[in-house]
C-alpha cells in the first residue's frame, strides 16, 4: 500500500497546487478554489489512510518481487451482513441535506442522525477480539480465497477424512 499511498499524495499535490494557482488567477470566483481544496483534502485523507495500513501491516504480497499467487490466500476481510448502521447513515445525509434547504432545525436533527449512524457504524465490532482472526457466528459472512492445490497432490478420499473407517488390528 505504499505505492498507493505515494499516489494519492501525489494527487493531493498536485489539487492544493491547482486550487492555489486558480485561487490566484481567479479573484472573483471562489467556488473553484474551493472545489479544488476539498478534492486536495480528500485525496490527502485516502494517502493517509494507506499510509497508516501500510505502517500497521506491512508490506502484503502483492507489494514484494519474490512473493507467490499463494502468499494471497487465506481470510480476505471481514464483511457484516446485517448491519442497520449504513441505513442509518443514508438517512442522516439525506435529512442533513434537507436542512439545507428547509431550515437550521432540520439540518442539526440530521446531522445528530448522520453522527449517531456513524458512531455506530464505526464502534459495531469494536468487540471482536482479534481483527486478523476469522470471527464467528450466525451474523459473519467470512470471504475465503481458494488456495490452489499442490503440484502433484492427489485429492484426499472423504473415507480418509471422516475418521469413521475401522483400523486394522
Amino acid at each position: 500500500m505504499k505505492t498507493e499511498s505515494r499516489l494519492f499524495a501525489g494527487v493531493s499535490l498536485f489539487f492544493a497546487l491547482a486550487s492555489g494557482g486558480y485561487g490566484w488567477w481567479s479573484h472573483t470566483e471562489p467556488a473553484g478554489t474551493a472545489a479544488l481544496a476539498v478534492a486536495a483534502l480528500m485525496a490527502a485523507l485516502v494517502a493517509f489512510f494507506l499510509h497508516v495500513q501500510y505502517r500497521r501491516r506491512g508490506p502484503r504480497a502483492q507489494d514484494r518481487t519474490e512473493a507467490e499467487v499463494v502468499d494471497t490466500a487465506g481470510p480476505l476481510d471481514f464483511f457484516s451482513p446485517h448491519s442497520p448502521w449504513p441505513v442509518v447513515v443514508a438517512l442522516g445525509a439525506v435529512v442533513l441535506a434537507l436542512g439545507v434547504v428547509f431550515g437550521l432545525w432540520l439540518a442539526l436533527m440530521g446531522f445528530g442522525t448522520l453522527g449517531f449512524g456513524l458512531v455506530g457504524l464505526v464502534f459495531q465490532h469494536a468487540g471482536r477480539d482479534d481483527p486478523g482472526s476469522a470471527p464467528t457466528g450466525p451474523d459473519v459472512v467470512v470471504v475465503r480465497a481458494r488456495r490452489p492445490a499442490a503440484p502433484g497432490a492427489q485429492p484426499s478420499s472423504s473415507r480418509a477424512d471422516s475418521g469413521s473407517g475401522s483400523s486394522p488390528s
